[in-house]
């Protein structure tokens, strides 16, 4: 890889001459393996150290299949599903993979005994299969995580509706923490001029998630005026929520944990802040009764800070320790979105909130590939900025993923894969001195 590795980091004519050096017969990759499933029984989901289960290890250099392209990984980032995988719950991904491998004689390749992990990547294009017309080796791409089959008139209207529809590195293999990886070739965008490689690679999946299921009319389709309710406003994936309701004349109320937390809101231009930690919500009694004195206390407090408006939208995420005083905090008629369960996928609510006032609960997964797009070109054209905090090397994958599984970070944790430092991969210098003191104040700097 050294040989590639030193193409790109040249540049230009080098980097395009990328079609013409050798591919490795293998390459370092982040992985999880299959006769480790039961690593962690009988532990609880806290108590396990992903640092145990995600391993740092030479793979062999998949086939190039029709369609797909092969991407030397610059940098990579961490997202729950990553987590999620190296902790083996709700379920070990080798089912995934087993199941996409009775697919078809190509997709067998991803059915092995380890999982190379990651869904987002940027970085440069190696190798492009047959009926690729759109990317050419020496490109600078980034990934985004949705793989289809398209095979289905299901998925022609939005592909996240596809039968075959899965999630890139978490569903299938050959995943973006890793020196090279595997993707479709309609999962490439371009990188952003402006950013490194650490940055480019950080928004890909939360920035595409929130996009859908803020701004797209398939998921809250958010309008100028709305007030809406953000869990974790400072994180990889309210970070991004919060920015689209800045920039779409919308107000954000944004709850976080801590100071800290409610000071990266203030420098993205968010007012409205509830600090959970001076708060104290105890929306559980215990562990199957919910307190609904405790929601109406959300409601109380939302509606100090708006002037006496309910929220006309719920972005969440964190799933069972807040759902049921979401469905209680939206106005009547108003929607709670939702694209994940970190705290848990058992929701309960009072179903009372929601029929008797007519809300609406919306599922949303990720993005298709224009809603990808579009929230790519917004962060290329300066409109919407990364949240990275900090970046590991890629041996420290482990530890990197721990402190997502902990929450100990703020915004997006990123992972240097073949970049040998941070700070590479600025093609527009003028751009990013344009947006530089966002960049600094979006990464805490």
């Amino acid at each position: 890889m050294q040989q590639i590795l030193d193409a790109i980091l040249a540049g230009g004519p080098a980097a395009d001459d990328l079609a013409h050096l050798p591919l490795p017969e293998s390459y370092r990759a982040v992985t999880v393996h299959r006769d480790e499933v039961d690593l962690f029984e009988g532990l609880e989901a806290r108590d396990k150290d992903p640092r145990r289960s995600l391993h740092v290890e030479d793979v062999a250099m998949p086939e190039l299949g029709p369609g797909e392209a092969l991407v030397a990984v610059m940098a990579s980032a961490i997202n729950y599903n990553t987590v999620w995988t190296s902790i083996f719950e709700p379920v070990s991904t080798f089912g995934f993979l087993e199941r996409y491998g009775r697919l078809s004689p190509l997709s067998r390749r991803h059915d092995l005994p380890y999982h190379v992990v990651g869904s987002d990547l940027a970085g440069v294009v190696l190798r492009t299969g047959a009926g690729v017309h759109s990317w050419d080796p020496g490109d600078e791409v980034v990934a985004h995580c949705l793989s289809v089959e398209l095979e289905s008139s299901d998925g022609h209207n939005d592909t996240m509706l596809d039968p075959e529809q899965r999630i890139w590195g978490f569903e299938t293999n050959f995943g973006g923490l890793a020196h090279v990886a595997l993707v479709k070739s309609n999962q490439l965008m371009p990188k952003p001029a402006h950013l490194t490689w650490e940055e480019a690679a950080s928004p890909g999946l939360v920035n595409s998630t929130a996009y859908r299921q803020l701004v797209s009319r398939n998921g809250a389709g958010m309008k100028q005026g709305d007030n809406v309710l953000i869990w974790g406003a400072s994180g990889g994936l309210g970070g991004f929520a919060t920015q689209y309701a800045l920039n779409g004349g919308a107000t954000p109320v944004c709850v976080v944990s801590s100071e800290e937390k409610a000071r990266i809101c203030r420098s993205m231009g968010a007012e409205l802040i509830l600090n959970r930690s001076e708060e104290d919500w105890r929306f559980w009694k215990d562990e199957h009764t919910q307190d609904p004195r405790e929601w109406r206390r959300l409601g109380a407090s939302i509606r100090e800070l708006t002037g006496g408006e309910d929220v006309d939208i719920v972005f969440e995420h964190p799933g069972r320790e807040t759902f049921g005083a979401s469905v209680y905090a939206a106005r009547k008629g108003g929607t709670i979105v939702t694209c994940a369960s970190t705290s848990g996928y058992l929701h309960q609510y009072d179903n009372r909130y929601l029929w008797m006032n007519l809300k609406n609960i919306v599922g949303s997964h990720f993005a298709n590939y224009r809603e990808s797009w579009e929230a790519n070109r917004l962060i290329a054209k300066g409109m919407i900025h990364p949240t990275l905090s900090r970046t590991y090397p890629l041996d420290q994958a482990g530890q990197a993923a721990l402190d997502v599984h902990r929450n100990a970070h703020q915004g997006k944790v990123g992972v240097l894969c073949l970049a040998p430092e941070e700070g590479l991969g600025v093609r527009d210098h003028a751009m990013r001195e344009r947006h530089l003191h966002r960049i600094n104040r979006f990464r805490g700097v």
